[in-house]
């Protein structure tokens, strides 16, 4: 394509052409007729970038601009197409590898201090010894109090092999200087497998991200269950927002056999008309298998979850799926940067496309509409199971997951659990096995006490509600009527702390127990920690061990 004609200043040439290189990189395939249409329209951009930089009455950080205007165009199309420039080159490896070089924790900021979080099993934050709630005082020598948490990751990660020097502070105690060598920090995407159910061989991993280790770390966590004796498995996708494509046929692969159609890719172009069918023979393609999914289950789990289920090779239980049936491809600029732009929409066995937002369509306020329901069309699966497009994936047995109590969301939100099992880890040197760990009254005692001393807010819907009720009653003139009924009514609806740490005490027990279960055990442990509990897991071993299991894959 040629590049027209640019009327600029020397000055402003460079980063002109840069980003004029983002608009045409993107329509190169598609200029045809509309050629005229794009060089006029790269022109008048050109023109006005150049004017606003020299003409503006303040300084317009040509860069910045550059970077508004590029993603204000990019968000009126849908919010996958993204350009990608060299600064942020570390994080978009780390999305498709799950790789990064640093020292192995997850930080959090409060008020103007940087926390450790949570450190990942077997990297050099925890093998130093480093405990969440432990605060970052410095980094290199850089004082951390006001920044934000992104400058200090930033700080902290670096090559493999460099060293970096970390003085943190716990409790009350006088502040270490911690000397880490940093690591090639690889995410596990299957941070958790084990034998759930021992009289049944029931089998569950954990499945949280489709890098391009996925389906070796899959295959490899099957293997390893069924030497311990598996005839089972669930495969948990719930959280999963997907990552790369090729996995999830990968992975689907594990359980159908050779040459069996998996998604098709339609694009607007006939490069992008794609067919990816399984390559291999299946690691097994009779082992019962169920896939827990949920409303953050997206893309590449949408894939598996839904070819297995057109396949009827699974039973899909949990929550309707994202519905994210886009593809995307990336595409290399100048500069080292790149355009990550959505090329096709994807089409799973049954032949159904999941995706559920229209971003050519766009409401009042500029939210892309959902596919009208008049559109919705009926697929069979295999076995003639009545499937359908344009929601997501909808479940074989839906898991109605109760709502946690509204003190629990502000005792989250004000750290208290966080506090509280940062103490507790302080005081206590060992924890019993995670899967065994309960709070007990006495301990739980000891967490009401804890909170009783400290301010935390929330509200119900019931008092979003009430204020929605006064302003209108204001509106209309009555509150000066009602209002000795509705201070009655907010008094008789105001959240009682004290009443509401009893009645939802199984709600908070079973967050506090995940958190401070992963004071001495990590990951693993809040995995392990939820399993007894966890009321998907729960509907998947009734299906497994109640003889439902091949009724659901029939249709009857």
């Amino acid at each position: 394509m040629s590049t027209p004609n640019i009327r600029t200043s020397s000055t402003l040439k460079t980063l002109i052409i840069s980003g004029a290189v983002v608009v045409a990189g993107s329509v190169t395939i598609a200029a045809g007729d509309s050629y005229f249409e794009i060089s006029k329209n790269l022109e008048i951009f050109t023109e006005l970038y150049k004017e606003l930089n020299v003409y503006y009455v303040d300084d317009t950080q040509p860069g910045q601009l550059m970077k508004t205007g590029i993603d204000a165009m990019l968000n009126s199309l849908d919010p996958y197409t993204q350009y990608i420039p060299e600064s942020d080159m570390e994080d978009y490896r780390f999305m498709t590898t799950g790789q990064y070089g640093g020292i192995g924790a997850l930080i959090k900021r409060r008020d103007d201090k940087v926390f450790i979080s949570e450190p990942y099993e077997g990297f050099p934050a925890m093998k130093a010894g480093i405990w969440a709630g432990d605060e970052i005082m410095e980094v290199e020598g850089r004082r951390i109090e006001g920044m934000e948490t992104d400058e200090v990751s930033k700080l902290l990660k670096g090559q493999a092999g460099s060293s970096v020097k970390v003085l943190l502070k716990r409790g009350e105690a006088e502040p270490v200087m911690h000397t880490l060598v940093r690591e090639e920090i690889k995410i596990p995407d299957v941070p958790y497998k084990g034998i759930i159910d021992q009289t049944n061989k029931v089998g569950y991993l954990k499945l949280n991200s489709f890098t391009q280790t996925a389906g070796t770390e899959v295959r490899t966590a099957i293997k390893e269950l069924k030497e311990q004796g598996a005839t089972k498995l669930v495969l948990d996708l719930r959280g999963n927002g997907g990552g790369l494509l090729r996995e999830a046929v990968n992975i689907v692969n594990l359980f159908v056999p050779k040459n069996q159609l998996v998604v098709e890719t339609k694009g607007r172009i006939p490069e992008w008309d794609k067919t990816y069918k399984t390559l291999s023979d299946p690691m097994d393609s009779e082992i019962p298998l169920v896939v827990l999914v949920d409303g953050q289950s997206a893309s590449a789990s949408e894939i598996v979850s839904g070819a297995l289920q057109d396949l009827d090779r699974a039973v899909i239980v949990g929550e309707r799926t994202f519905g994210k049936g886009l593809v995307q491809q990336t595409r290399d600029l100048y500069y080292n940067s790149k355009l990550k732009v959505t090329v096709a929409k994807y089409y799973i066995p049954s032949g159904r496309c999941i995706q559920k937002l229209d971003y050519a369509k766009r409401d009042s306020g500029g939210k892309a509409v959902e596919v009208e329901e008049a559109k919705i069309a009926e697929f069979k699966t295999r076995n003639g199971r009545p499937v359908f497009d344009g929601r997501g994936i909808l479940p074989d047995m839906a898991v109605q997951d109760p709502e946690l109590a509204k003190v629990v969301g502000g005792l989250y939100q004000e750290d208290i659990f966080f506090d509280f099992a940062t103490k507790y880890r302080k005081d206590h040197a060992e924890l019993e096995d995670p899967a065994s760990f309960r709070i007990s009254d006495a301990l739980y005692g000891e967490f009401v006490g804890y909170v009783n001393t400290h301010e935390f807010h929330y509200d119900t819907e019931s008092m979003k509600k009430l204020d929605e009720l006064i302003e209108t009653a204001k509106k209309e003139r009555y509150y000066e009527h009602t209002q000795p009924q509705i201070e009655a009514l907010r008094k008789e609806l105001s959240p009682d702390r004290s009443e509401e740490l009893v009645r939802f005490r199984t709600d908070i027990e079973e967050v506090l127990k995940n958190e401070i279960v992963s004071r001495y055990h990590f990951q693993t442990g809040r995995a392990k920690a939820s399993l007894s509990t966890d009321p998907y897991i729960l509907k998947g071993l009734e299906i497994l061990n109640n003889g439902s299991y091949g009724t659901i894959l029939a249709g009857k």
